[in-house]
This record gives C-alpha cells, structure tokens and sequence, in this order.
C-alpha cells in the first residue's frame, strides 16, 4: 500500500482505546471506576472502546472486556476473594518468615486454571475487540506484544499468564512455543503509548482517544540516608519493585504526546497496602474507595471524553 492509498483510506471516526496499568489487586479501583462510567452512560465498557490494551493485571481486566465483553461488575466478580485465592495459590516452597525467598511466593496453575474457565483455549483472533498486551521475553531480554493483529494464534491464557508472571510473585511463564515470559510491567507498567501507536497502524487513524487506568501510587517517604546503607535484601523489603511500578514517566510521555485525546485516571494509595497481593477485606475495601475517589474526581471529564 503506497502513501496515497494510506491517506486515502484513513477513517474519519474517532477511535477510542482503553489502557490498564499493573498493579495486582489494585486493578480493582479502576473496575470500581468503570463500574461508575457503565451506571452513569448507560453503556457496556466493550461498547464504549475499539480496542483493549493492558499490562499485568491491567491485562486480565482487558482480556475479560475485549473478550468475552463482559460488564465491569461481571469483571469485578473475578477479582473477588473467591478468585483472589484460586489465582493467589501460596507455593510449598514459599516460607514467610525468611528473608531471602529462594522461590516464587504463587504457583502458576490457580491463575491459570481460573483464564481457563473464563478464556477456554480461545485464541486473540477470536476476541470480539483489539486486544494488546504486553510481556518481556527473559531468554532474548525482550519485550513482546501479544495483541489480536500480530499474534492472532497466542491463546489468552497464554497472553495474560505472561503478562502477569510477576518476578518474585509467580514463575516464569513458560509459552506454548516455548519461550520464557515475565511480567511485561517490568518494560512499561503504563502501556499506552504501546497502544497508541498500536492502534494508529491498525485503526489507519491519527484520531485516537486513550483513557489510561492506573492502579494508584505509592508516595511514601523513604529517607535517603536509610537507603544508602541498603543492600538486596534491603531494597526488596521496602519496595523496588514499588518504586519501578510506579513511575510515571511513560504518563508524562504520553501527556504531551496525546495531549488534549489523553485523559489518565490515578491517585496516590494513600493508606493502601503498597504490596501488590494484599487481599485481605480491610486493604480491598481501601481499593474500592480509591475507585470512588477517582469517580467522584474524573467522573466528569470521563463521560464526556467518552461522548462520540
């Protein structure tokens, strides 16, 4: 296709995309938030958006919508304790009281049993909207997309185990081509500059929306001189991997990028567990008002970023 047939056949339509950071149980508080944007416009989350881009946990909540296109309260059953348990299957060899965890703290086959009750052995191709996730290849120290264009055979339990196989939280995930994935927030835990550009090619449109979903930030003081005199095991304990989740230069990035078509949905957790896999009914429901909180904030400038 020459350049003139590229301008040419360019659609008009806007084009809306939908970004989910990581962020384990946190995800929560943006399928709280959706919850809220469904009631309000009176329209499914799958109806709204033309394509699904997603990392970690932000993949789940992506693949469940482009998917099977489930409401977000239909999503939300699946972040129940019920779910959380089957996903979060402690290992035997995980001991709690050590310092130095020599295995990862979840075994793989509860997170995958439960993408096989809601995915089957459906592929990418299948799905009813654009799907994009994201992973990092351990073995040739690169990131992969998996998404509905370029890797229409990848099954979705295979995308989203990848995309989640969180180091030192689940094992490297081993695909049916057999390459070795982790968890892709390790290359981006925003990934909507991924999906813009992802959905520029597809769509053969530069009138894209993106509503970013976050999954809260961590502000915590730590003290520099205390973390001078950290080692591994020091940084491990207060967070690291915190730290590299939570930047927010890929947001800014995209901010000036996107501009006035980029709306971004995130807050500080504030009294909210900063680990990732705290399930416990005092720390959710913490998530669940962070969800409300960002409601009540974005709400707004949210139903009327959505209005065609």
């Amino acid at each position: 296709m020459n350049i003139f047939s590229n301008i040419f056949n360019q659609t008009k339509e806007t084009k809306k995309i939908i970004s989910f950071d990581g962020g384990g149980v946190r995800a929560i508080a943006g399928v709280v938030f959706l919850k809220k944007l469904e009631a309000a416009s009176g329209r499914k989350i799958s109806d709204i958006f033309d394509m699904f881009v997603g990392t970690s946990a932000g993949a789940f909540n992506a693949a469940c919508l482009a998917h099977a296109q489930m409401s977000a309260d239909k999503l939300k059953q699946y972040w129940s304790k019920e779910y959380t348990d089957k996903i979060m299957e402690t290992s035997f060899f995980w001991d709690q009281a050590s310092l130095i965890q020599a295995r990862p703290r979840y075994e793989a086959k509860g997170r995958v049993k439960v993408l096989k009750e809601i995915f089957s052995n459906k592929t990418l191709g299948d799905s009813a909207k654009p799907l994009l996730t994201l992973c990092y290849d351990i073995e040739k120290r690169s990131h992969v997309i998996h998404s509905t264009l370029n890797t229409p055979n990848v099954t979705f339990v295979d995308a989203v185990s990848a995309s989640s196989a969180a180091p030192m939280y689940f094992p490297t995930y081993q695909m049916e081509d057999d390459s070795w994935m982790i968890d892709g927030s390790v290359v981006t835990n925003n990934p909507t500059l991924l999906g813009f550009t992802h959905a520029r090619d597809y769509f053969n449109t530069k009138d894209i929306r993106v509503l970013s979903i976050g999954t809260g930030l961590n502000k915590q003081i730590i003290k520099g001189e205390t973390s001078s005199r950290w080692g591994g095991v020091g940084w491990l304990r207060n967070d690291i991997m915190g730290m590299m989740l939570d930047s927010e230069i890929h947001n800014e990035i995209a901010s000036h990028i996107i501009d006035k078509n980029y709306l971004r949905i995130n807050s500080p957790i504030g009294k909210i567990n900063k680990m990732l896999d705290d399930d416990s009914e005092e720390n959710i429901e913490k998530i669940h008002l962070m969800g409300l909180e960002w409601w009540s904030r974005f709400g707004d400038q949210a139903l009327k970023f959505i209005e065609d």
